[in-house]
């Protein structure tokens, strides 16, 4: 069992023995879409490696965020706030967003590396720069700063 995964399991106690309703929620609902991941990549007795969690936990929150999305525009306000707290829970668990400079420097490395001067070769930049981010940067904010650099 990778460490991320330990970590998520002992939240959930933790939040069992608080009795922490929403943390306990967001974290089963992780869990179970980390063993539907699973069982896609190699059925039931499959597991997930760190960085493959942290994809999951990146699609995860990003259903919530096109959640609060569509809440703020209906004014449910009350479920804007469960959806925003969710969000929190599972932003715990992602490693710590690059900073724009040290994200510039990878674009720029990258860039170099490919000898990439035109948004028909954007696919290999950004293959280049999703590996070095490593989950650090979701993917819609380096395709805007790729395409920014790229022109």
């Amino acid at each position: 069992m990778s460490e991320l995964s330990q970590q998520i399991t002992e939240d959930m106690k933790n939040a069992m023995r608080e009795k922490n309703t929403l943390a306990l929620g967001a974290i089963r609902m992780l869990k179970s879409a980390i063993k539907n991941a699973a069982i896609e990549k190699g059925g039931a007795d499959a597991e997930l490696t760190d960085p493959e969690i942290i994809t999951v936990i990146r699609r995860e929150v990003k259903k919530r965020q096109d959640s609060v999305e569509q809440y703020t525009t209906a004014g449910r306000m009350e479920l804007v706030e469960q959806e925003e707290a969710e969000i929190a829970v599972l932003n715990g668990y992602l490693p710590e967003p690059l900073s724009e400079a040290d994200l510039l420097a990878i674009i720029d490395a990258a860039i170099a590396e490919t000898g990439a001067t035109s948004r028909k070769e954007m696919g290999a930049v950004m293959k280049l720069v999703q590996d070095r981010t490593a989950g650090r940067a979701d993917g819609k904010t380096l395709s805007k700063a790729v395409m920014a650099k790229l022109g």
